[in-house]
Protein backbone atom coordinates (compact mmCIF):
# COMPACT_ATOMS: atom_id res chain seq x y z
CA UNK A 1 0.00 0.00 0.00
CA UNK A 2 1.70 3.64 -0.87
CA UNK A 3 -0.84 5.49 1.20
CA UNK A 4 -0.17 5.31 5.13
CA UNK A 5 -3.26 4.54 7.44
CA UNK A 6 -3.47 8.26 8.40
CA UNK A 7 -4.03 9.32 4.84
CA UNK A 8 -6.67 6.37 4.21
CA UNK A 9 -8.15 7.65 7.39
CA UNK A 10 -8.57 11.39 5.78
CA UNK A 11 -9.11 10.44 2.46
CA UNK A 12 -12.34 8.64 4.09
CA UNK A 13 -13.02 11.29 6.77
CA UNK A 14 -12.44 9.24 9.77
CA UNK A 15 -12.36 10.41 13.01
CA UNK A 16 -12.85 9.79 16.72
CA UNK A 17 -16.61 10.44 16.18
CA UNK A 18 -16.90 7.36 13.68
CA UNK A 19 -14.78 5.04 16.39
CA UNK A 20 -17.62 5.52 19.12
CA UNK A 21 -20.18 4.28 17.32
CA UNK A 22 -18.53 0.85 16.37
CA UNK A 23 -17.66 0.32 19.63
CA UNK A 24 -20.56 0.53 21.37
CA UNK A 25 -21.31 -2.56 18.90
CA UNK A 26 -18.32 -4.23 19.46
CA UNK A 27 -19.97 -6.11 22.62
CA UNK A 28 -23.07 -7.13 20.48
CA UNK A 29 -20.85 -8.08 17.73
CA UNK A 30 -19.13 -9.66 19.87
CA UNK A 31 -21.79 -11.97 21.43
CA UNK A 32 -23.75 -12.82 17.89
CA UNK A 33 -20.52 -13.31 15.59
CA UNK A 34 -20.96 -17.26 15.55
CA UNK A 35 -24.48 -16.91 14.61
CA UNK A 36 -23.61 -13.77 11.98
CA UNK A 37 -21.35 -15.88 10.40
CA UNK A 38 -23.53 -19.09 10.10
CA UNK A 39 -25.94 -17.07 8.02
CA UNK A 40 -22.95 -15.63 6.25
CA UNK A 41 -21.91 -19.11 5.26
CA UNK A 42 -25.55 -20.69 4.61
CA UNK A 43 -26.01 -17.98 2.14
CA UNK A 44 -22.52 -18.30 0.70
CA UNK A 45 -23.30 -22.09 0.54
CA UNK A 46 -26.20 -21.34 -1.99
CA UNK A 47 -24.03 -20.08 -4.57
CA UNK A 48 -22.04 -22.69 -6.73
CA UNK A 49 -18.95 -20.39 -7.86
CA UNK A 50 -18.05 -19.92 -4.11
CA UNK A 51 -17.45 -23.95 -3.56
CA UNK A 52 -13.59 -24.00 -5.45
CA UNK A 53 -12.76 -21.95 -2.97
CA UNK A 54 -13.75 -23.89 0.18
CA UNK A 55 -13.70 -27.01 -1.02
CA UNK A 56 -13.29 -28.97 2.31
CA UNK A 57 -13.73 -29.53 6.12
CA UNK A 58 -10.66 -27.84 7.21
CA UNK A 59 -10.84 -25.45 4.67
CA UNK A 60 -13.73 -24.28 6.25
CA UNK A 61 -12.93 -24.09 9.65
CA UNK A 62 -9.90 -22.16 9.34
CA UNK A 63 -11.83 -19.83 6.81
CA UNK A 64 -14.56 -19.25 9.49
CA UNK A 65 -11.85 -18.62 12.23
CA UNK A 66 -10.04 -15.86 10.11
CA UNK A 67 -13.75 -14.71 9.42
CA UNK A 68 -14.14 -14.02 13.12
CA UNK A 69 -10.98 -12.43 13.74
CA UNK A 70 -11.37 -10.42 10.67
CA UNK A 71 -14.51 -8.60 11.85
CA UNK A 72 -13.50 -8.32 16.03
CA UNK A 73 -10.68 -6.83 14.50
CA UNK A 74 -13.05 -4.31 12.77
CA UNK A 75 -15.41 -3.61 15.80
CA UNK A 76 -12.45 -2.49 17.78
CA UNK A 77 -11.84 0.16 15.94
CA UNK A 78 -8.38 0.79 16.52
CA UNK A 79 -7.03 1.81 12.76
CA UNK A 80 -3.43 1.80 13.24
CA UNK A 81 -0.73 0.44 11.53
CA UNK A 82 -1.04 -3.16 12.64
CA UNK A 83 -4.54 -2.94 11.01
CA UNK A 84 -3.70 -1.61 7.46
CA UNK A 85 -0.98 -4.77 7.57
CA UNK A 86 -3.67 -7.01 8.07
CA UNK A 87 -6.11 -5.75 5.67
CA UNK A 88 -3.50 -5.22 2.78
CA UNK A 89 -2.37 -9.14 4.20
CA UNK A 90 -6.35 -10.32 3.14
CA UNK A 91 -6.02 -8.65 -0.45
CA UNK A 92 -2.86 -10.40 -1.11
CA UNK A 93 -4.13 -13.96 -0.22
CA UNK A 94 -6.92 -13.19 -2.40
CA UNK A 95 -4.66 -12.04 -5.43
CA UNK A 96 -3.01 -15.90 -4.71
CA UNK A 97 -5.80 -17.80 -4.06
CA UNK A 98 -7.73 -16.12 -6.94
CA UNK A 99 -10.73 -14.98 -5.80
CA UNK A 100 -12.42 -12.29 -8.04
CA UNK A 101 -13.46 -8.98 -6.78
CA UNK A 102 -16.94 -9.58 -7.57
CA UNK A 103 -17.17 -12.23 -5.25
CA UNK A 104 -15.43 -10.47 -2.36
CA UNK A 105 -17.33 -7.38 -2.68
CA UNK A 106 -20.42 -9.99 -2.14
CA UNK A 107 -19.60 -11.36 0.55
CA UNK A 108 -18.94 -7.85 2.54
CA UNK A 109 -22.47 -6.61 1.51
CA UNK A 110 -23.90 -9.50 2.85
CA UNK A 111 -21.72 -9.10 6.03
CA UNK A 112 -23.22 -5.28 6.17
CA UNK A 113 -27.16 -6.44 5.80
CA UNK A 114 -26.36 -9.41 8.24
CA UNK A 115 -24.81 -6.62 10.61
CA UNK A 116 -27.64 -3.97 9.91
CA UNK A 117 -30.19 -6.60 11.30
CA UNK A 118 -27.55 -6.60 14.58
CA UNK A 119 -28.45 -3.44 14.64
CA UNK A 120 -31.86 -2.81 14.23
CA UNK A 121 -32.31 -5.40 17.49
CA UNK A 122 -30.23 -3.11 19.55
CA UNK A 123 -33.09 -1.06 20.36
CA UNK A 124 -31.07 2.22 20.13
CA UNK A 125 -32.12 5.91 19.95
CA UNK A 126 -33.09 7.81 16.71
CA UNK A 127 -29.68 9.55 16.62
CA UNK A 128 -27.22 6.18 17.87
CA UNK A 129 -28.60 4.24 15.12
CA UNK A 130 -28.07 6.77 12.54
CA UNK A 131 -24.25 7.54 14.13
CA UNK A 132 -23.93 3.21 14.09
CA UNK A 133 -25.13 2.99 10.53
CA UNK A 134 -23.35 5.43 9.19
CA UNK A 135 -19.56 4.48 10.83
CA UNK A 136 -20.91 0.72 9.47
CA UNK A 137 -20.51 1.57 6.23
CA UNK A 138 -17.54 3.84 6.56
CA UNK A 139 -15.44 1.48 7.74
CA UNK A 140 -16.77 -0.96 5.89
CA UNK A 141 -15.76 0.87 2.40
CA UNK A 142 -12.37 2.13 4.13
CA UNK A 143 -12.09 -1.72 4.55
CA UNK A 144 -12.76 -2.78 1.32
CA UNK A 145 -10.63 -0.07 -0.56
CA UNK A 146 -7.77 -0.96 1.49
CA UNK A 147 -8.25 -5.09 0.54
CA UNK A 148 -9.12 -4.14 -3.06
CA UNK A 149 -6.13 -2.09 -3.70
CA UNK A 150 -3.66 -5.03 -2.10
CA UNK A 151 -5.66 -6.86 -4.21
CA UNK A 152 -5.01 -4.79 -7.45
CA UNK A 153 -1.20 -3.97 -6.82
CA UNK A 154 -0.37 -7.93 -6.41
CA UNK A 155 -2.43 -8.60 -10.11
CA UNK A 156 -0.81 -5.89 -11.65
CA UNK A 157 2.74 -6.98 -10.86
CA UNK A 158 1.85 -10.79 -12.26
CA UNK A 159 -0.01 -8.88 -15.22
CA UNK A 160 3.56 -6.81 -15.81
CA UNK A 161 5.66 -10.21 -15.23
CA UNK A 162 3.40 -12.15 -17.75
CA UNK A 163 3.92 -9.14 -20.21
CA UNK A 164 7.92 -8.69 -19.63
CA UNK A 165 7.57 -13.26 -20.18
CA UNK A 166 5.94 -12.88 -23.24
CA UNK A 167 7.40 -10.06 -24.85
CA UNK A 168 10.41 -11.85 -24.13
CA UNK A 169 9.75 -14.76 -25.64
CA UNK A 170 8.52 -13.05 -28.51
CA UNK A 171 12.00 -11.53 -29.10
CA UNK A 172 14.23 -14.83 -29.45
CA UNK A 173 17.28 -12.81 -30.30
CA UNK A 174 19.36 -16.41 -31.19
CA UNK A 175 22.60 -16.49 -31.91
CA UNK A 176 23.02 -18.45 -35.22
CA UNK A 177 27.23 -18.12 -34.91
CA UNK A 178 30.38 -16.65 -34.17
CA UNK A 179 29.32 -12.77 -34.86
CA UNK A 180 25.80 -13.60 -36.69
CA UNK A 181 22.23 -13.51 -34.44
CA UNK A 182 19.07 -13.93 -35.99
CA UNK A 183 15.36 -12.70 -35.21
CA UNK A 184 12.55 -14.26 -36.50
CA UNK A 185 9.40 -12.05 -36.08
CA UNK A 186 5.82 -13.37 -36.45
CA UNK A 187 2.58 -11.28 -36.00
CA UNK A 188 1.79 -7.37 -35.27
CA UNK A 189 4.38 -4.85 -34.66
CA UNK A 190 4.02 -2.00 -33.33
CA UNK A 191 5.37 0.75 -31.70
CA UNK A 192 6.21 -0.76 -28.19
CA UNK A 193 6.74 -4.40 -29.79
CA UNK A 194 9.43 -2.71 -32.42
CA UNK A 195 11.22 -0.85 -29.23
CA UNK A 196 11.17 -4.42 -27.96
CA UNK A 197 13.49 -5.69 -30.54
CA UNK A 198 15.34 -3.18 -30.70
CA UNK A 199 16.49 -3.04 -27.00
CA UNK A 200 16.70 -6.86 -27.11
CA UNK A 201 18.88 -6.51 -30.52
CA UNK A 202 21.25 -3.99 -29.48
CA UNK A 203 22.13 -6.02 -26.19
CA UNK A 204 22.62 -8.91 -27.33
CA UNK A 205 24.93 -7.31 -30.46
CA UNK A 206 26.42 -5.33 -27.51
CA UNK A 207 27.13 -8.89 -25.61
CA UNK A 208 28.09 -10.70 -28.58
CA UNK A 209 30.34 -8.87 -30.36
CA UNK A 210 28.14 -9.48 -33.88
CA UNK A 211 28.97 -8.60 -37.47
CA UNK A 212 25.43 -9.17 -38.39
CA UNK A 213 21.72 -9.57 -37.66
CA UNK A 214 19.20 -11.12 -39.69
CA UNK A 215 15.78 -9.66 -39.15
CA UNK A 216 13.16 -12.36 -40.88
CA UNK A 217 9.78 -11.13 -40.99
CA UNK A 218 8.23 -14.17 -43.24
CA UNK A 219 6.06 -14.50 -40.25
CA UNK A 220 4.43 -10.74 -40.01
CA UNK A 221 0.93 -10.26 -40.53
CA UNK A 222 0.87 -6.72 -41.57
CA UNK A 223 3.60 -4.88 -43.00
CA UNK A 224 2.53 -1.02 -43.76
CA UNK A 225 4.25 2.71 -43.38
CA UNK A 226 4.70 2.32 -39.67
CA UNK A 227 5.98 -1.36 -39.49
CA UNK A 228 8.45 -0.53 -42.54
CA UNK A 229 9.90 2.81 -40.62
CA UNK A 230 9.66 0.69 -37.45
CA UNK A 231 12.01 -2.17 -39.25
CA UNK A 232 14.32 0.74 -40.78
CA UNK A 233 14.80 2.52 -37.54
CA UNK A 234 15.96 -1.15 -36.54
CA UNK A 235 18.60 -1.22 -38.98
CA UNK A 236 19.52 1.93 -38.81
CA UNK A 237 20.03 1.18 -34.56
CA UNK A 238 22.53 -1.67 -35.52
CA UNK A 239 24.63 -0.30 -37.81
CA UNK A 240 25.16 2.30 -35.39
CA UNK A 241 26.38 0.14 -33.39
CA UNK A 242 28.64 -1.87 -36.13
CA UNK A 243 26.65 -4.57 -36.83
CA UNK A 244 24.79 -5.23 -40.85
CA UNK A 245 21.15 -6.01 -40.93
CA UNK A 246 19.60 -8.42 -42.98
CA UNK A 247 15.83 -8.23 -43.66
CA UNK A 248 14.74 -11.67 -44.63
CA UNK A 249 11.27 -12.98 -45.31
CA UNK A 250 10.15 -9.93 -48.07
CA UNK A 251 7.62 -11.66 -49.84
CA UNK A 252 6.43 -10.25 -53.46
CA UNK A 253 3.11 -8.65 -51.59
CA UNK A 254 5.41 -7.21 -49.08
CA UNK A 255 7.80 -5.86 -51.26
CA UNK A 256 4.40 -4.36 -53.70
CA UNK A 257 3.36 -2.96 -50.40
CA UNK A 258 6.32 -1.18 -49.86
CA UNK A 259 6.49 0.07 -53.37
CA UNK A 260 3.19 0.97 -53.53
CA UNK A 261 3.30 3.05 -50.01
CA UNK A 262 6.48 4.92 -51.39
CA UNK A 263 8.49 4.03 -48.48
CA UNK A 264 12.48 4.58 -48.84
CA UNK A 265 14.15 1.58 -47.38
CA UNK A 266 17.66 3.11 -48.48
CA UNK A 267 20.31 1.06 -48.67
CA UNK A 268 18.76 -1.79 -46.20
CA UNK A 269 19.77 -5.59 -46.98
CA UNK A 270 16.63 -7.52 -48.27
CA UNK A 271 16.59 -10.89 -48.85
CA UNK A 272 13.02 -12.74 -50.10
CA UNK A 273 14.51 -16.28 -47.93
CA UNK A 274 16.55 -17.42 -45.48
CA UNK A 275 19.10 -19.06 -47.80
CA UNK A 276 19.68 -15.57 -49.51
CA UNK A 277 20.02 -14.16 -45.83
CA UNK A 278 22.39 -16.60 -44.45
CA UNK A 279 24.87 -16.40 -47.82
CA UNK A 280 24.62 -12.47 -47.06
CA UNK A 281 25.62 -12.64 -43.67
CA UNK A 282 28.18 -15.34 -44.04
CA UNK A 283 29.90 -12.90 -46.34
CA UNK A 284 29.59 -10.20 -43.74
CA UNK A 285 31.31 -11.97 -41.33
CA UNK A 286 34.05 -13.42 -43.36
CA UNK A 287 33.20 -17.37 -43.74
CA UNK A 288 34.36 -19.10 -46.94
CA UNK A 289 30.72 -21.96 -47.67
CA UNK A 290 31.98 -22.14 -50.85
CA UNK A 291 32.84 -25.59 -50.01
Amino acid sequence: MKKSISEIKELYGVTDKDVAPLLKMKEPAKKQMDKIVDKWYEWLKKHPEFEEFFDDEDNWKRVIALQKKFWHRFFEARFDDDYLSERVRVGQVHARIGLPQDIYLAGVDKFLELFVGMLDGMKLNQKDYRDCRRALNKMAHMDMMIIVQSYEEIINSKIAAQTKSLMEMSTPVTQLWTGLLFLPVVGLIDSKRAQDIMNNSLHKISDTNSQCFILDISGVSVVDTAVANHLIKITKATRLMGCESIISGVSPSIAQTIVELGIDIGDIRTTSDMKGALESAFRIIGMDISG
